[in-house]
């Protein structure tokens, strides 16, 4: 679909949503490094359960003020009583088992920071830093393995879908379309090629 600018994007972007295009055009499929970001995401990702990212997308500010700024340590500091605040606010998905779930999630990335001194490290290694490109999936091998250990470590709401939607979102993953302006026309597509390490299980 070319748009009114010229532009060529992917089919899920909402013309008609310019918070939607703009999250297309300068955050989707770029390689996030910062463990504020990251969490943010995650975070962000982990409430999309049964719902569109755009419905999440377009409460961002509202999660943002709601979670003071994703700090992580505020968040993994939450007590019931902040978490029943949270269920009474109207900017957000006022889900129990997702709110309680956000905090138990940053107690855990946390300790994922203390064992590998950043979240980054730990995500990245996955694919020993490098930018896997594919199309067309909602799930791999790759957030399959990712999602598995997330839920060891005592993380919720991280299952396989969840975890490919993040991976896109944060650049682990290259998901535009082939004709889309921010695709990519090296990599695999519409498959995936892992790592060796996580091919042999390994990683």
């Amino acid at each position: 679909m070319e748009w009114v600018d010229g532009k060529r994007r992917c089919f899920w972007a909402n013309p008609k949503n310019p918070l939607y295009i703009r999250y297309h055009d300068e955050e989707w499929g770029v390689p996030v490094h910062d463990d504020r970001k990251l969490f943010e995401m995650l975070l962000l990702e982990s409430f999309q359960a049964g719902l569109s990212w755009e419905s999440i997308l377009n409460k961002r500010e509202n999660f943002r003020r709601a979670f003071d700024g994703f700090d992580l340590e505020k968040v993994a500091g939450y007590g019931e009583e902040k978490m029943e605040a949270l269920r009474q606010d109207a900017g957000i998905i006022r889900n129990r088992l997702k709110i309680r779930a956000a905090v138990g999630n940053a107690k855990a990335f946390l300790a994922i920071r203390k064992e590998w001194k950043t979240f980054d490290a730990y995500l990245w290694h996955w694919t020993e830093g490098k930018v896997l490109h594919e199309t067309g999936q909602t799930s791999s091998p790759l957030s399959d393995a990712i999602s598995k250990d997330l839920k060891k470590r005592g993380m919720k709401f991280v299952g396989t879908t969840i975890i490919c939607s993040y991976l896109q979102a944060v650049g682990v993953i290259d998901s535009h379309e082939d004709g889309c302006f921010k695709g990519k026309d090296s990599g695999l597509r519409p498959g995936l090629r892992l790592p060796l390490g996580l091919k042999e299980g390994k990683l």
